[in-house]
């Protein structure tokens, strides 16, 4: 066969480049396309943790008396930036019996996770916070776009409240133990199976920054300062929202 003259071979290269450029395109979009339908930020944590009244604030600006939910609640945000974007808050139950089940029903749809954390209460329950905290990051990280992640330390407006630098070193040494205690258990797994999620280097103490998504931490306070009437303080928690949307 005679070989392509010099026109010919000009022909074939910009033929190539454009099924390359519609292709990535293609791609890009399709990416793009994932992520945007991803519109669901959950709400998750222990009971009495004040996920709820979070829910509440964030959407109304109002202060509610709430109670312990055996379901979901789900409703459209506004965030507050020059987009004009909107999410989805899903506040899912803490109840033990519960969290599993709904984070399993929900986490697809997660664009982003706030677990929020009673820093009154934070010192006598750490041990529950981690356990729960692992099995979430866990299911985090397995999903093909690893969501946006926040601990809330909420209940700053309390007397004993503890920091977030705090809530995070202790949840730190927590994790670590989980995670070695975990990995010295027997697998159920066959030979087939697909090697379980681990949190970490292994040989190194457990940070949160080795971990394959960016885990930031912030305070706040749904109640607010002055009781039932007064203010929350969840700007910073806006401003976040407002970032990832």
């Amino acid at each position: 066969l005679p070989y392509p003259n010099r026109t010919g071979i000009l022909v074939i290269l910009q033929g190539i480049t454009l099924v390359v450029f519609l292709c990535s395109t293609v791609f890009w979009k399709f990416i793009r396309s994932r992520r945007s339908s991803q519109r669901g930020v959950l709400l998750v944590g222990l009971c009495d943790s004040g996920k709820t009244l979070l829910f509440v604030r964030l959407l109304t600006g109002l202060y509610r008396d709430t109670q312990t939910s055996i379901t979901d609640s789900s409703a459209l945000y506004r965030v507050n930036n020059t987009r004009g974007a909107s999410l989805t808050l899903i506040d899912l139950p803490g109840h033990e019996s519960l969290r599993l089940q709904f984070l399993e029903r929900f986490k697809a749809s997660a664009r982003a996770v706030v677990f929020v954390v009673d820093s009154a209460a934070f010192q006598r329950e750490v041990k529950d916070v981690a356990e729960f905290l692992y099995q979430v990051l866990i299911d985090s990280m397995s999903l093909k776009n690893t969501p946006s992640f926040l601990i809330a330390c909420n209940k700053q407006d309390i007397t004993m409240a503890k920091s977030a630098k705090l809530i995070q070193q202790q949840l730190e040494k927590e994790l670590n133990t989980l995670r070695v205690t975990r990995s010295a258990a027997p697998s159920t797994l066959d030979s087939s199976s697909t090697a379980p999620v681990q949190l970490g280097k292994k040989g190194k103490e457990f940070e949160f920054s080795q971990l394959p998504l960016k885990v930031e931490f912030l305070e706040c306070s749904a109640k607010g300062g002055r009781g039932d009437a007064g203010s929350a303080d969840i700007r910073d928690l806006e401003k976040w929202l407002a970032k990832i949307a």
